[in-house]
């Protein structure tokens, strides 16, 4: 076959042809009485088996390897290949989301795009003051795609920079509760107790309803960040684990805190109460546990409150008596 047919038939142009010959990879079988490339069949599956290389992302150099070197493996290469495209995929990727979230923010001109742009590089900046600077431009009224914020503040493990990203989303309200609930499915508890944190600072019933999915969290700290919320936004499920927090002496301060706010309710407050009087009997045996739960009950008012400070008063250990003692004579009984 002559070179015009064999590119007819193989789909490889001609000039390619000539170029493969000229790097070695294919040899006409022979020349015709005119002088032209003649090609056999051998030649022609030839040109199969380079194309088939190619198509994986091989260069000519390692095809060229495939087909003539005896010794070559094609494992390590293939291997090198698939984390090659990998990257490739990953960086895309993160295009098509940077993309999506300048798109997002739907800017009105190219101004608009470049400053999205320069924000969503400065919030992965390695400087923590670089990434603080930026959400704090954003919490003061700059204009940013609310998913990267949330994605920014998921990931953030500096301190004063998750507190900017935090003010930031809670300026942005109800946009940033879709993806910081998306947060609270990740399978880290890390940044599932983060989206919590965030969620603690927007003041609406969708991030409040996230909250409440999140007191039946399988990670503790996650359900104690969510149950401190909820007990200053006055949600009564919140009870059970902020008692809980208070005997196992883990922000037990503002565990009490929250209870004594929620205690503003006469009837939670008995219920409350109850609560930490029923731990005294099954659970806070040690005398630190029980002291805890006398401070606890210090902020709690009603006739339940003063029947379990009155127990106290009479505890084995001084420490529980007298604090008990002294909260009974404050409160006039």
């Amino acid at each position: 076959m002559l070179i015009g047919e064999v590119a007819r038939r193989s789909g490889v142009s001609a000039r390619m042809l000539r170029h493969y010959e000229s790097l070695g990879l294919l040899r006409p079988a022979g020349r015709s009485g005119s002088g032209y490339r003649e090609y056999s069949d051998e030649d022609v599956r030839r040109i199969f088996h380079i194309e088939s290389l190619r198509s994986l992302g091989l260069g000519l150099r390692d095809v060229a390897r495939a087909l003539d070197d005896p010794g070559f493996t094609p494992s390590g290469l293939i291997e090198e290949l698939a984390r090659q495209v990998r990257e490739r995929i990953a960086a895309e990727s993160r295009l098509l989301t940077r993309l999506e979230r300048i798109g997002a923010a739907e800017p009105a001109g190219w101004e608009e795009v470049l400053r999205a742009v320069a924000l969503l590089q400065a919030l992965r900046s390695p400087s923590p003051g670089e990434r603080q600077r930026a959400a704090l431009c954003v919490a003061e009224g700059g204009a940013a795609p609310v998913p990267a914020l949330a994605e920014a503040a998921l990931g953030e493990t500096d301190a004063a920079v998750a507190g900017a990203l935090r003010w930031a989303l809670a300026r942005a309200g109800g946009a940033a509760v879709g993806p910081l609930g998306e947060g609270l499915r990740s399978a880290e508890p890390e940044v599932r107790e983060r989206a919590v944190r965030a969620l603690a600072e927007i003041p609406l019933h969708g991030a409040t309803a996230l909250l409440e999915e999140a007191l039946e969290d399988g990670d503790a700290g996650v359900r104690r960040s969510a149950a401190l919320a909820l007990g200053v936004r006055g949600v009564a499920q919140a009870v059970p684990a902020l008692t809980d927090m208070v005997v196992e002496g883990v922000n037990d301060v503002d565990a009490a805190d929250a209870l004594s706010a929620l205690a503003g309710d006469p009837a939670l407050a008995e219920r409350i109460a109850a609560g930490l009087r029923g731990r005294l009997v099954h659970g806070a045996a040690a005398a630190p546990g029980r002291l805890r739960l006398v401070q606890a009950l210090a902020g709690i008012p009603g006739g339940t409150a003063a029947g379990a400070l009155a127990d106290l008063s009479r505890d084995e250990d001084l420490s529980v008596a007298r604090t008990a003692a002294y909260l009974l004579r404050s409160r006039g009984a």
